[in-house]
């Protein structure tokens, strides 16, 4: 193992992970109290997975927030990296529930879909072995204790995310959208795929800023960001977790 002198917890960091992220953490958290609230029947367990998957990857970037060594960063990160980038495969089985209905989708198909994506996700992991394709985070010049993506983890996750969730959830939410004849029920289902548009630009934007490895980007990043996974969390909800009847 690797040990540096430079501390992971400088001001920047400390505002970004502690002050930004935590304040997405409670956020996310009273939006999933608020849907299990309602009633734990399984379409409000699913759609709330996407809100807890997201806090449980954060939770974990507080854990080693302070960490300096770089084997055992590397490593967290990637649970990080795996409970936020796994979110969106919710809202795919949620989609698949309300337009075939429980009976089609059933336990087990929606087990086989959360297995599958679960891992290709895990390829992340593989790729932190192979010279030159993983991730870069320690206290060198380089990444200053912030995650340096190589192109080829770059590609990986672009492709997984987009492949598996992106596109499956706007071809989803398109559909049901269409199947809508209430002009209500179609105004709010339209604040769903707004509110998952914005996180999908917050996602891509953390992408590019993990591979650019550009300060000022990922000052300004971190900015748009906030805004966008908030606001963007918050319209999904808006949007059908407000309408999760028991």
């Amino acid at each position: 193992m690797t040990f540096y002198q430079t501390s992971p917890l400088t001001l920047p960091r400390i505002i970004t992970i502690y002050f930004a992220q935590g304040l997405l953490f409670i956020f996310f958290l009273f939006l999933a109290y608020k849907i299990l609230k309602r009633d734990r029947k399984r379409l409000n367990i699913i759609f709330s997975g996407f809100y807890i998957s997201a806090i449980i990857g954060i939770l974990i970037n507080f854990i080693y927030g302070p960490i300096d060594i770089p084997d055992i960063v590397k490593i967290l990160n990637f649970l990080t990296n795996f409970g936020i980038f796994y979110a969106p495969i919710f809202l795919v089985v949620f989609d698949l529930i309300l337009l075939k209905s429980e009976k089609v989708i059933n336990t087990a198909k929606q087990f086989l879909v959360f297995i599958i994506f679960g891992i290709a996700m895990f390829g992340m992991f593989i790729l932190l072995f192979i010279p030159g394709c993983g991730v870069q985070i320690d206290g060198s010049e380089v990444s200053k204790w912030s995650p340096v993506w190589s192109p080829c983890f770059f590609l990986y996750v672009m492709l997984i995310e987009t492949i598996g969730a992106v596109i499956p959830i706007y071809y989803l939410s398109l559909k049901i959208y269409k199947k809508f004849e209430d002009k209500v029920l179609q105004k709010k289902w339209k604040f769903f795929i707004y509110g998952f548009t914005a996180l999908a630009i917050f996602m891509y934007g953390i992408f590019i800023s993990n591979t650019l490895n550009d300060g000022t980007f990922r000052m300004i990043m971190g900015v748009i960001g906030l805004i966008l996974a908030l606001g963007g969390g918050y319209l999904i909800y808006y949007g059908v977790g407000r309408s999760l009847s028991k």
